[in-house]
Parts: C-alpha cells; structure tokens; sequence
C-alpha cells in the first residue's frame, strides 16, 4: 500500500535565501533615494551611499575616512548627534553641505544614533535631502503669488475673491475705494453685506443653485447691478465673476466696475435732450406770448389812465399789469433758463459784481433789515459780470426769504491761481436731505409763488462760465451756497437749447 507523500511543515521548509545582514544592509543603503552615510564617534565617515556620491559628488573610496566636516558643518552635525544620543532618536534640521566642486547646497540633515547589542551608541547613520527643489517651488510659489498680488492690487477695477460659502477671501485697494471698507474689515464676511435686498438675502441661493445645477446665470457673461457703500448708499456697478477650482474647491472672482460716471452722463445726455425741447418751447413762447402780452400791458395801460388815481377800477388796473408782469418775469426766467446767453468775459474782480448786486438789491423792501457783508478778495477773473449778476442775484434773494427779511448774509470770497470761490451763507433754517437733492431740478420750488427756475438758472450759469455751484447745510445750521469758478480755464460757450 502506498501511502501519500505528505508535504512538508512551514517551519522544517529549508531556503537557499540566507543573505549576510550587512549585505542587505548595504544593498538598502545603496538603492536609497537620500544621500545616506555612516559616522563613527570620531566623526570619520565609514560609508558612504550611491545617492550621496550623486548629491555631492564625493566617491566612496575618496570620502570614507575623513571627518564629517569635509562636507557638513561642524556645529550643525554635533548639535543634531548631541541631540540624538539624548533623545535616543533620529533629530532633524536644515544645514548646508559642500559639495567636492565646492558648490553650497541647502539640505534636511537627518542624525540617528546606531547601537550595539549592549546599547551604547557606537556610530551615527546620516541622512541629507536637497533642500533645493522645495526651495525653488516655494520660491516660484512666492512669486507667483507676488505677481497675482501685484496684479489685483494695481487693477483699476474692484476684485473680490469668495470661497463656495460666498465667504470673502480677497479684496482689492480698488474694491477699498469703491465699497469704503478697508480689506480686514471685509474678509471672512460673506460678499451679501456689499449687495442692496434682495440680492443680498437671495446671495447665498445664488450660488448654491449653480454648484447644483451649473447653471451660469451671471459667471461669464457679466451683468448691471446695484451695490452698497459702507455708508449705505447704493450705486451702479458692472459685475463680472469668473470661477477657479484650488485644490478641487471651487472660488469666485468678482470685477467690479463703477458706473456712477456712467449714470451721471447718461442723467446729462437725457437732461440736454430736455433742454433742447425746452429750448424750443421757450422760443415759441418769446413768439407766440411774450409779445402778444407786451401789447395787452400797453392796452391795459392806456385804459388806466382814463380812471381817477382813487377809483376802484384804477385798482383792478394795476392788479392785472402785475400779473401781466409776473407772466412777463416768468417768460424771461424760462427763455433764460432754457437758452443760456453766449458768456462776453471781462476782466473783473468778483467782489465789485457782488457789490453792485448788492446796492441793487437794497432797494427791495424784503432786504430792508437784511444785512450783506462781504469778506475777502480775489483777483480779477474774466467772466460775464451780467450774467454772474443774475446768479448772485437770485442765491441773495433766496438767502433773504430763508431769513423772512432779518438778519445778515454773509458772503465770503477766496481764491488761487487756479480757482476762486464765493461762498454765500445765511443762518435760517436750512434745507431738509430730500428737498436739497431736488434744488437744481428745474420747476421744482418749496415756495407758494414761485417758478422754481431760480436754482437751475443759477448752476445753467455758472456752468457757462466752467465753474461748479452746491448747497450744503452746515453742522451750526443755516445754508451756504458755493460757486466755485476756474481761472484758467476759459469760459464756455452753452450751444442754444443745452447745458453748459
């Protein structure tokens, strides 16, 4: 009978593999990718690896036998053996090696302590890594990064970098100016707080619907928006937002572009439009009215004079020629408004205009008890002195009704080579935000009787002229209206029926 062969035991199998310890050992150190050496308590290297040979270009049979400081600096190896015979473990740090063409090379310096059966160190195993590749990408990463900077923070526009969460990540001087936040104020807030409702409580939809959908509603294709100032106030923007993936995360870069100069322009090009068909009313009306009303005044003044200085219908006379009159004042304050005369600039020094409108004035009974004190001087401008007239006039006039005929106006004049300034100032009660908004707006008055042409003529003007005018309420009340005229600019001319 024969009997199976049984096999073997696992533990009674015999193998031809039986390397010497110290040949493996050697083979591991030479197929080492790191520059791996041995050092004896004396600092004389023992081995010495293939990929140091490669790092440093010191062969074996050149490097073994010599002290560690041939290629290592002295302090930097005895801190680190000093370190791992008392840790008992391996210490790491950065140092720089010498390489045999004499090259410097920034490494990782790694010591472990090499023991004998009994434990006592006997020897160091060494270890160095080329600090070079990490250093030149960190480095190419740094300028990168410099480079990006430098980029965003020069950008005329506003950019703002969000994360998924709509967290914002990045904000540029530009976006500084636009919003009136600085950038730590801003970042790790979500980008809402700079959007006007809905937009702002609707943000975080936004974006939750497009990482879900990919749907692109505004990324790519950019859009007209409205956002916030930091003072509340909302102004127009283009908004264009571009996507990046960082580390497979998904950010938002946002280019915003102010459109308040936009918007203004466009307020002016309607305004021109409006004034042109004004213009064109106002000369039918010099036509068809203002001519007609001349002859009805003469009419009515020549059937005055058959009625006794105490008759009754010699009242109801003067009654209708002053409302001819005011229907004649209204007519001129239209054809004024609507076409601004061609300014004829003179030589004159602001503050003998404001003087002659002054003693004009004097001879209305509303500035009876109004006092007007000019201040200051100026050298002589060249401007229309007629037409600054009719400025001056109309701000005194409306500063006198503020004060309901007591008190004084002060009027304050200042300037440079390059401009100069006549403030006019009166202490009434001031000027509500929401009426002082609308002042320049033509026929629009907060008077029972009145054409609301006053202000606008006012700035049509001056406009003329190059200059500016505003109205401010200052913090001890009252309201002071400044008109601000340039020197060296010369005057310019409105073409019928526009704006200056």
């Amino acid at each position: 009978m024969v009997r199976p062969r049984q096999s073997a035991s696992p533990m009674t199998v015999r193998s031809s593999f039986n390397p010497d310890p110290a040949r493996v050992l050697a083979a591991v150190l030479d197929a080492s990718s790191a520059a791996t050496f041995s050092i004896d308590l004396t600092g004389h290297i023992r081995s010495w690896n293939a990929a140091a040979a490669r790092l440093l270009g010191y062969a074996p049979e050149i490097i073994c036998g010599t002290h560690v400081t041939t290629f290592a600096r002295s302090g930097d190896f005895t801190n680190l053996a000093d370190q791992a015979r008392r840790m008992a473990t391996a210490a790491t740090g950065d140092t720089q090696l010498v390489a045999a063409d004499g090259r410097v090379i920034r490494a990782a310096l790694t010591i472990a302590p090499i023991d004998d059966a009994k434990g006592a160190v006997i020897g160091f195993l060494g270890l160095a890594r080329s600090n070079e590749d990490r250093l030149q990408s960190e480095l190419s990463m740094q300028i990168a990064d410099a480079r990006w900077r430098a980029l965003i923070d020069a950008a005329v526009d506003g950019m703002i970098v969000i994360d998924a969460r709509g967290s914002i990540e990045a904000f540029n001087p530009a976006a500084e100016r636009l919003f009136g936040y600085r950038g730590s104020d801003v970042l790790g807030q979500n980008v809402r707080m700079l959007m006007p409702s809905p937009d702002r409580e609707r943000h975080d939809q936004y974006i939750a619907r497009y990482l879900e959908t990919g749907q692109q509603k505004i990324i790519g294709i950019g859009r007209d928006v409205t956002a916030v100032h930091r003072d509340g106030t909302c102004f127009p923007v283009h908004l264009a937002v571009g996507e990046m993936r960082v580390a497979g995360e998904p950010h938002f870069v946002g280019i915003i572009h102010d459109l308040s100069a936009r918007a203004k322009l466009e307020e002016r090009v309607r305004e021109q439009a409006s004034l042109a068909r004004l213009g064109e009313m106002a000369a039918v009306l010099a036509h068809e009215v203002k001519n007609p009303l001349a002859a009805v005044r003469g009419a009515i003044q020549v059937l005055g004079k058959r009625y006794s200085a105490d008759a009754r219908d010699a009242e109801v006379v003067k009654e209708i020629l002053a409302r001819l009159d005011g229907l004649n004042a209204l007519v001129q304050d239209l054809l004024l408004f609507a076409r601004v005369p061609n300014p004829r600039p003179l030589p004159i020094e602001l503050r003998q205009i404001l003087a002659a409108t002054t003693e004009l004035l004097t001879e209305d009974p509303l500035f009876a008890n109004v006092r007007i004190q000019i201040r200051g001087d100026a050298p002589a401008v060249a401007v229309d002195p007629n037409l600054l007239k009719i400025a001056f006039q109309n701000i005194l006039l409306n500063a006198a009704q503020a004060l309901q005929g007591q008190g004084p106006i002060e009027v304050a004049i200042s300037g440079d080579s390059t401009m100069q300034v006549v403030s006019i100032a009166d202490r009434g009660p001031g000027i509500p935000p929401e009426v002082r908004e609308r002042l320049f707006q033509p026929f629009f008055t907060t008077k029972a009787r009145g054409t609301g042409l006053g202000l606008a003529t006012v700035r049509r003007l001056v406009q003329a002229h190059g200059g500016e005018v505003s109205v401010d309420n200052p913090s001890h009340g009252g309201t002071v209206v400044t008109i601000v005229l340039p020197v060296t600019q010369q005057p310019v001319a409105p073409s019928s029926g526009q704006t200056a």
